[in-house]
């Protein structure tokens, strides 16, 4: 096969994989236009955000336990979550990291405008790439690293000034609305990137934990746990998840007061709720997402994210659209057609994949052609 056309069957294996892509995408994007949506006019927060990430764990929780116990009883998770105590260990160390991913997410996005702030993020591929390469043990090829560059890149165009394309400056002001430009600021949001700050730190941070707990989580997914079944370790990533929320809690003294009346009315309100389903949702499709794909095609799902951000911000929020957004969105998107013509591949392995078939057949019978495993097996053929 040539590589002169998008290699579809590489990119995605089976049809479900395609569903899991432009769902995990599609929830991306609502998220950060969700937590804009719920800010007050100076871009603070009404309710406790770490709650918030709180309860999301809490209801992830349930979820995974529920979707478990269609075919099992509550008792053999139990028993499974017993028996893989060690594995229960290992996923603290990327619970800690989607921890404080998540909770820096409502700290950046008060500060950056949706479409600054995913641009940002996008500078985890290069650091993904590295850990991809020293985990797994596959040499990205040389067109592959160009692709991963080329997307940095693009990132990178967001922080360029055209200052000569800044024309709606006066016509903002003349409504009433704060000036804007593409180096400055938009009712009081950061749309012109880095900059030496606090903001960029913190940006660099969430960056990082980003991809080091999305390689790590697709380790323990597809070698470490990989006979574990996938809702038990969705089970071990939200108790962890949810200890480090309540540490974070009682840390900044916030532990008893998070659960009084006027905050749980804040949490409560429509608008959050939507926000914590949402997340809750994400964090379902993601684990999917690292099972049936890998974390490099997930950052290039991220950047797709960019393009339906930014409209959505315009329509939505009135944020401009500038000629550096438009280029950087144009590289992206480029970078990602590259990727496609050689994407990574990095199944489970067979063996460990074939043993939890054998435990899973063992217990409830053979599965379906739709069934996760089965769907597994025909992959790797």
């Amino acid at each position: 096969m040539g590589n002169s056309h998008i290699n579809w069957g590489e990119l995605f294996p089976s049809k479900k994989s395609v569903m899991i892509f432009m769902t995990y995408m599609s929830l991306f994007v609502a998220q950060g236009i969700l937590v804009t949506a719920s800010q007050r006019a100076d871009n603070s927060y009404s309710y406790n955000t770490v709650l918030v990430v709180l309860l999301t764990e809490v209801f992830k929780l349930l979820i995974s336990t529920f979707l478990y116990c269609r075919e099992n009883t509550f008792g053999s998770l139990v028993a499974r979550v017993f028996e893989g105590r060690d594995v229960l260990l290992l996923y603290f160390v990327p619970a800690f990291l989607y921890c404080l991913y998540n909770n820096l997410a409502f700290v950046n996005l008060s500060t950056f405008d949706p479409t600054t702030y995913y641009l940002l993020l996008q500078l985890r591929v290069v650091f993904t790439g590295v850990l991809f390469q020293i985990i797994f043990k596959k040499t990205l090829s040389r067109k592959q690293w160009f692709s991963l560059c080329l997307l940095t890149a693009g990132c990178m165009l967001k922080q360029w000034n055209f200052s000569l394309f800044d024309s709606d400056t006066e016509e903002n002001a003349s409504k009433g609305k704060e000036p804007s430009n593409s180096a400055g600021t938009f009712n009081g949001k950061n749309m012109s990137g880095f900059g030496l700050s606090f903001s960029a730190v913190l940006i660099l941070v969430q960056t990082v934990c980003s991809c080091l707990a999305g390689v790590y989580n697709e380790y323990l997914l597809k070698r470490k746990g990989s006979d574990i079944n996938i809702y038990v370790q969705n089970v071990f990533m939200y108790l962890d998840s949810i200890v480090c929320n309540l540490l974070i809690l009682m840390l900044r003294g916030e532990l008893s007061a998070a659960v009084t009346t006027e905050h749980l009315v804040e949490v409560f309100r429509f608008e959050v709720l939507v926000i914590m389903i949402n997340n809750a949702a994400i964090g379902i499709i993601t684990s999917f997402f690292l099972k049936y794909m890998n974390s490099i095609l997930k950052t290039f799902a991220s950047a797709l994210e960019l393009l339906f951000t930014a409209i959505l911000s315009f329509l939505l929020f009135s944020i401009p659209i500038y000629l550096n957004t438009v280029l950087a969105i144009v590289v992206v998107s480029y970078s990602i057609y590259l990727y496609s013509l050689n994407p990574v591949v990095n199944l489970a392995s067979k063996s460990s994949t074939t043993s939890s078939v054998r435990q899973d057949e063992s217990r409830k019978g053979l599965m379906d052609s739709d069934g996760d495993d089965t769907e597994l097996q025909m992959e790797e053929v």
